[in-house]
């Protein structure tokens, strides 16, 4: 009597996704090969560098629930084509799984794709336990493209993480960080500016501040955040972005995006901003 433990059944999309990885090298050459728990390869594999043409914006929360996968879909939906978002989190964390109006299913990089108007939704597809776990970006499909990258994570944790992503964020053509109209939401803006004032001019990192208009914030908001958010908010440096009770509750889904979170969001595109080719009205 045979003692052998029957073998997995391989399902054909499984067969597809190794046939396609085995053409691009992406395979094991012997025991322990990889890195991680996900049978990564070396560091030098697991660089990413923007295609030519390709202008990349960085949108980071200075806390969670924020709103920077909305300030993120409302600029690509601002931006003209071609563009892609890319939220760079885990699955268990997307703010994306509802936002697409037609799903594409899985790339063989691991990525879940979707379209939304004319923006390309890129999101994980497995739970991701830290920075270093986020797969590379899939490869650019036109001459001039538009990336935004939805990050995820806390800017400490990203910018203490040897990873491709937070090389791509010190890299990024532009800098978003989303914040609340809130004394604690301007206190942490503060201290991610300070983080990131280490890599980037101050021209280069725009606050998108969520809440009522900025004549309207409560005493005390506009201070919170000490000296850097001053200066950006002395420089016309920030963006409002109005609060939408529906969003707030239901979360985004593929019901339209509300005209003036677009219309906040299109000044993020604006050449005082960022400088690209494509930032023309979609």
């Amino acid at each position: 009597m045979s003692t052998q433990t029957p073998s997995r059944p391989v399902g054909v999309d499984e067969l597809k996704r190794a046939w396609q990885a085995l053409n691009a090298g992406e395979f094991r050459t012997g025991p322990g090969a990889g890195k991680g728990p996900r049978g990564r390869g070396t560091a030098a594999e697991d660089d990413w560098t923007p295609a030519d043409g390709e202008h990349t914006i960085a949108v980071i929360g200075s806390a969670g629930s924020v709103g920077a996968s909305t300030v993120a879909l409302a600029t690509g939906l601002a931006a003209a084509a071609p563009v892609r978002v890319i939220e760079c989190c885990s699955v268990t964390a997307s703010g994306l799984a509802a936002a697409s109006t037609a799903e594409l299913g899985l790339h063989p990089t691991d990525w879940r794709q979707g379209k939304r108007d004319h923006v390309l939704l890129e999101r994980a597809s497995e739970v991701l336990a830290g920075v270093d776990e986020v797969p590379l970006p899939t490869e650019a499909q036109n001459e001039t493209q538009l990336t935004i990258l939805d990050i995820g994570w806390e800017a400490g944790q990203l910018l203490a993480t040897d990873c491709w992503l937070a090389e791509a964020v010190r890299a990024a053509d532009q800098i978003v960080l989303v914040t609340t109209a809130t004394v604690p939401g301007m206190r942490r803006a503060g201290v991610a500016m300070d983080l990131l004032a280490g890599y980037w001019q101050p021209e280069q990192i725009v606050l998108a501040v969520r809440g009522p208009r900025r004549k309207k914030w409560p005493r005390g908001v506009e201070h919170a955040g000490g000296p850097a958010v001053r200066r950006a908010l002395d420089a016309d440096r920030c963006v409002e972005i109005p609060v939408d009770r529906e969003l707030a509750v239901n979360g985004l889904d593929s019901r339209p995006v509300p005209v003036p979170l677009i219309s906040a969001a299109r000044q993020l595109l604006e050449p005082q901003h960022l400088s690209t080719d494509t930032s023309e009205s979609a």
